[in-house]
C-alpha cells in the first residue's frame, strides 16, 4: 500500500498548554483509521491541523509526499458540529462547497446533486438548512465534505450527536466511501470503531500513546474467552458447580465465559458433553475494543 498521509513529531501549543503532542503516523491509501480518546485528549486539534483550518506549532504534515498546504485540497473535512447558512438550500450549500474546491458550476451542480442522493438527501434538495433536523445537518455535512472526491475524509465524531437509527444510517455510508477514499475519523463510540477499522490510534493528554490493527491489539491486551449459552438458568448454575473452572456469569440472560488460560475448547466441550446442560451456543470471544481501550489508557 502507498503512504497517503505522514504526520511527523506534529505537535500544537495555546501558550503553556500542549493541546497536541509529538503525534507522529502514517495513513496508507484506501484504508480507514479511527483516532480515539477521552475528551480532551487533541483528537479534534490534530484532525484540524491536518485538514490545515490549524497550523502546527511543531511538526510536520506531507500528503502525496508533499508539504505543499495547496496539496490538502483533496482532503475532505466533517467537523463535530457542522454549521450552515440556515437561508440556503441544501443544493446551494453544496453547490458552494464544490465551487470552493474548484468545480465549474454546471460541474458543481451534477456532482452536488449526485451526492445529495448518496447522502439520504435527494428529497430535500430545495429545502432551507434551517429547516434541517440534526440527522440531516449530519447528512448535509457529509456531502459538502465528499462532494469533491477527495483523496482523504476527516470525521470529528461522525455520528455522536445522532440517535441509533441515525448512526447506522451514516455508519453505513462510511462502509460504502471506505470502497473510495481513505478515512480518519475520531469517535468515542467504540462499537462504531470495532465495526470499521483498519488502524487505531489511540490518543491520551496530547500524546499518541499506541497504534496498531485492531487484531494487534487483541493479541497484545485480549483475554480470549470461551462463552456457553445455555437454555436456561437451571443448566447454568449446574455447569458452573460441576465445572472445573473458574467462570463469570450473568445471571438470568443465561450464559457464562470462561478463561481460555484456564481451559480449552476441547476440555469444555468434552464436559457439556456428558453432562446434558442443555446448551444453545459455544463460541470463542474476542476482547471488545473497550476492553481494550481501558487497558491502553490506564
Amino acid at each position: 500500500m502507498s503512504i497517503l498521509l505522514e504526520a511527523t513529531g506534529l505537535s500544537k501549543r495555546y501558550g503553556e498548554q500542549k493541546a497536541v503532542d509529538a503525534v507522529t503516523f502514517t495513513l496508507d491509501a484506501y484504508t480507514s483509521t479511527a483516532l480515539i480518546g477521552p475528551n480532551g485528549a487533541g483528537k479534534t486539534t490534530t484532525l484540524s491541523m491536518l485538514a490545515g483550518l490549524v497550523t502546527q506549532t511543531e511538526g510536520s504534515i506531507a500528503f502525496e509526499g508533499s508539504s505543499d498546504r495547496e496539496s490538502r485540497s483533496h482532503i475532505g473535512f466533517l467537523p463535530q458540529y457542522p454549521k450552515f447558512f440556515p437561508w440556503l438550500t441544501a443544493i446551494e450549500f453544496t453547490e458552494m462547497a464544490a465551487k470552493i474546491s474548484g468545480m465549474s458550476a454546471r460541474e458543481a451542480r451534477a456532482e452536488s446533486q449526485k451526492t445529495l442522493e448518496f447522502v439520504g438527501l435527494g428529497d430535500a434538495l430545495n429545502k432551507r438548512t434551517g429547516t434541517f433536523s440534526g440527522g440531516m445537518k449530519q447528512r448535509l455535512g457529509l456531502a459538502q465534505a465528499i462532494v469533491h472526491k477527495p483523496k482523504l475524509l476527516l470525521l470529528d465524531e461522525p455520528v455522536s450527536a445522532l440517535d441509533p437509527v441515525g448512526r447506522r444510517q451514516i455508519m453505513n455510508l462510511l462502509k460504502e466511501l471506505q470502497q473510495q477514499t481513505t478515512i480518519l475519523y475520531s469517535t468515542h463510540i467504540l462499537n462504531d470503531a470495532e465495526e470499521m477499522t483498519d488502524q487505531l490510534l489511540f490518543m491520551q493528554h496530547g500524546k499518541l500513546i499506541d497504534q496498531g490493527s485492531l487484531d494487534d491489539f487483541r493479541q497484545r491486551y485480549a483475554e480470549p474467552k470461551i462463552r456457553i449459552e445455555f437454555e436456561g438458568t437451571d443448566e447454568l448454575l449446574r455447569f458452573v458447580q460441576t465445572a472445573p473452572w473458574q467462570v463469570e456469569a450473568t445471571g438470568s440472560i443465561g450464559w457464562i465465559d470462561l478463561s481460555v488460560e484456564n481451559s480449552s475448547m476441547q476440555d469444555v466441550l468434552a464436559l457439556l458433553s456428558t453432562g446434558r446442560y442443555g446448551v444453545r451456543k459455544v463460541e470463542r470471544q474476542s476482547a471488545s475494543l473497550e476492553e481494550i481501550f481501558m487497558k491502553v489508557v490506564q
